[in-house]
């Protein structure tokens, strides 16, 4: 049974705050890359490898939709495949040197448009943003601890 919530403010009011500024940020950041493909590498990166149905299900698409994502960002030469050791009939997708360097770069073009953001705030303000970033990454360690095993990344 769930754990019940002292204060029921929060859980509303802090997705969309995020949602909203992850979307702002996205709009102003200068790069060609549709985000979709960003987000794919992203999983990867996060994941170390993944197969492409596991990458259907966290972006919640169909299978011929991230099959086709994939085989785009892998004639890039983003991402590379290789037999899956557990299943020789799926493929293992993993980012090669390039696909890294673009993640980044696009990571690098989100991070400069917030960071212009920040600048414009106090210093006392920023120390704010800094202690609610380390309770939101708690928040997120507690999120993937307690997930039943069968819904955590591959």
């Amino acid at each position: 049974m769930p754990k019940s919530v002292p204060n029921p403010w929060g859980a509303a009011e802090l997705l969309d705050v995020v949602v909203r500024l992850n979307r702002w940020v996205t709009h102003h950041s200068d790069w060609a890359l549709p985000w979709a493909q960003v987000r794919v590498l992203s999983q990867i990166a996060e994941w170390g490898q993944a197969r492409t149905s596991d990458l259907a299900r966290a972006e919640r698409c169909s299978q011929p939709t991230m099959t086709t994502r994939v085989q785009h960002l892998q004639a890039q030469g983003w991402i590379a495949r290789s037999t899956d050791p557990q299943d020789a009939r799926a493929a293992m997708l993993t980012l090669t040197d390039e696909g890294r360097a673009v993640l980044a770069d696009a990571r690098g073009a989100r991070a400069r448009v917030l960071q212009a953001l920040m600048a414009q705030m106090d210093a006392s303000e920023r120390e704010r943003l800094r202690d609610a970033t380390e309770a939101l990454a708690a928040l997120l360690q507690l999120a993937y601890t307690d997930l039943p095993e069968d819904s955590k990344a591959p």
